[in-house]
């Protein structure tokens, strides 16, 4: 036996399967643009921005909100309004079963969280999207926040700020979503009208019946790099 043989154990011993170290997912993010692999933990520190592109990622409503409003003084506005099924809708499934997935899904009761709040101590009112609810889309009960939101905003005589994420109008919930772009944009008006900023930032998508509506009348209209805006998606054009 050499003396390279005495040194070496005669067996290795094999980690059992069930024991190694279990890496858990979703740690590590690819950028979609440049396709760096990204610690999750790092880019939400950047703000969910990529480091090596700037490529902006989406981020949820509660999460956006979280990062742009002052950790005191935040109250919602228009929590107790919830969706209901006045049109008995259903295509390849019922609306309350659509409505149910994206309350499990989400943790939301609808498409926008309107909070009242301070930035940098200034007190706005600011409403936000979560696109992972129905895309988006805005029905009565979006509209119905929205309105209340700058009503708020109105009588604490404050700045109004939307952060749009959507598809567009409800489909499930017909003609009475199409009432939505009438409904919010009358409240937009009461707000010029007391003198009090609009503020509309548009995040990736902003498309349907709210980039016609409220999405583009901002006194201040701000868009994230690269995001998608328009109308029509690309394959709704592309199919016509």
């Amino acid at each position: 036996m050499s003396w390279l043989e005495k040194l070496l154990p005669s067996k290795i011993a094999q980690t059992d399967p069930a024991e190694r170290r279990q890496v858990p997912e979703g740690l590590w993010i690819k950028c979609p643009s440049c396709e760096t692999v990204l610690y999750k933990t790092d880019l939400e520190h950047n703000q969910n921005v990529c480091p090596s592109c700037t490529h902006h990622f989406r981020i949820g409503a509660r999460a956006r909100l979280d990062n742009f409003l002052d950790a005191e003084g935040r109250y919602e506005i228009g929590q107790e309004v919830l969706p209901v099924d006045a049109l008995k809708f259903k295509d390849s499934r019922k609306y309350p079963e659509r409505l149910k997935e994206a309350l499990e899904n989400t943790g939301e009761t609808d498409s926008l969280v309107v909070l009242g709040g301070s930035v940098h101590s200034i007190n706005v009112v600011v409403a936000c999207f979560e696109f992972e609810f129905m895309g988006g889309s805005m029905g009565s009960v979006v509209g119905e926040r929205f309105v209340r939101g700058v009503e708020t905003a109105i009588e604490q005589k404050v700045p109004f700020i939307c952060f749009t994420a959507t598809g567009g109008a409800r489909m499930q919930e017909g003609l009475l979503s199409l009432m939505q772009m009438a409904k919010t944009n009358a409240a937009l008006t009461r707000l010029a009208k007391k003198g009090l900023p609009y503020i509309s930032v548009l995040t990736d998508p902003t498309m349907g019946g709210v980039s016609a509506g409220f999405a583009f009348v901002g006194d201040v209209v701000i868009a994230e790099p690269k995001a998608l805006i328009g109308f029509a998606g690309p394959r709704v054009i592309e199919s016509t």
